[in-house]
């Protein structure tokens, strides 16, 4: 792999490679764009095939995490973090100090969170070597567990979508396909089941599928036939990828929103939906929930206000569908379309400035 070569394909800044001998620490820190701010994005720990892989997918999702936070109205930038090792069997308490010596090194250039295969508990652990860490306990003062706050934003999304795809914001009476019903998910099929919607849910865990029946009176299926249900939306809440050549022909909603990332396997899936009439929020916008709670840490918590933010994802997801309308474009690109004019207009109104400076100081 030729790094610069990769670094400047998207114009990433900085990749910082970690280790400690002693704890079994092997950490990849990837820093995309800072023009908005510091970076934020979460630390990933997960038993990569290669380093080469684990240094892809370090530099995919700190290029997302530029975007989320853009499209999320954030004064921040995006990084994120891999750590190589299983998760159930490598942790231990000195490597996440280890690992929040590295993150105080950078001295506020880059702020982590949990995210897949690390907990709230390994967030206090890396919070005892710095403070430029999120989503620690809420006896610290700080949001806790980001599910349910994740739920409610992609809920509010959902309604946005809504209004787009039947005229309606109102979810009574939706059938809703939801794939996978983990932590946020379930707390969406909460939300959903309050105002009446009608669900349809799977996962490979039988448990997860259990809960949400017993709680919610949800129709259960199987993992495979959830894409070919009759349904009003579509939300994928697990992994990756499901909107491919395969399920597309399969896929009768029309309208797709979950919490799941990267849900399109390849961007012209994305013009595929469009294509098809199916209205599809794209999920880096309609996910940021967790990311825009977290955010409200960096300014001394408050339940309240956080709250009043993360509603505010169904704004942002209305600005995605202008703007697709507007230049008659698929809403992912109009996604990545309102991220980059933020960030650009940021560099724009920077450069003024310098240019300004300097021509103060030539006459001075």
């Amino acid at each position: 792999m030729e790094i610069f070569t990769s670094l400047q394909k998207y114009d990433y800044e900085q990749l910082l490679f970690c280790q400690d001998k002693n704890s079994g620490l092997k950490a990849i820190i990837a820093i995309h764009d800072t023009t908005l701010g510091p970076a934020l994005g979460g630390t990933r720990m997960w038993t990569y095939k290669t380093e080469e892989d684990a240094i892809v997918d370090a530099l995919r999702l700190a290029k997302g995490m530029t975007y989320k936070n853009a499209a999320a109205g954030l004064n921040l930038g995006g990084g994120k973090t891999v750590i190589i090792g299983d998760p159930k069997k490598d942790k231990n308490p000195e490597m996440f100090r280890a690992f929040g010596r590295y993150i105080q090194g950078l001295n506020g250039r880059y702020i982590t969170a949990e995210d897949v295969g690390t907990t709230e508990i390994d967030m206090d652990l890396i919070h005892l070597e710095t403070d430029f860490v999120t989503g620690t306990s809420s006896y610290s003062g700080a949001s806790g567990n980001p599910s349910p706050i994740t739920a409610l934003g992609l809920y509010h999304g959902m309604k946005a979508t809504a209004k787009e795809a039947f005229g309606t914001e109102s979810l009574e009476g939706k059938s809703v396909a939801v794939q996978g019903v983990g932590n946020v998910a379930y707390h969406l099929c909460d939300f959903l089941h309050k105002e009446g919607a009608d669900l349809i849910v799977t996962d490979i865990n039988k448990e997860s599928v259990k809960r949400a029946v017993d709680d919610f009176g949800a129709r259960a299926v199987d993992p495979d036939e959830i894409y070919g249900v009759e349904c009003d939306i579509y939300a994928p809440c697990a992994l990756g990828a499901t909107i491919n050549d395969e399920t597309l022909d399969k896929l009768k909603a029309k309208a797709v929103a979950g919490s799941a990332n990267n849900q399109l396997m390849t961007t012209k899936h994305g013009d595929m939906l469009h294509e098809r009439g199916i209205v599809y929020a794209p999920d880096y916008v309609i996910n940021a929930g967790g990311v825009i709670n977290v955010a409200d840490e960096l300014v001394g918590y408050n339940r309240e206000r956080a709250m009043k933010k993360v509603e505010m994802v169904y704004d942002n997801v209305e600005k995605v569908f202008e703007i697709s309308k507007r230049d008659n474009i698929p809403t992912h690109v109009a996604a990545d379309r309102m991220a980059e004019e933020r960030i650009q207009s940021v560099r724009n109104s920077r450069s003024q400035f310098l240019l300004n400076e300097k021509h103060i100081l030539k006459f001075n």
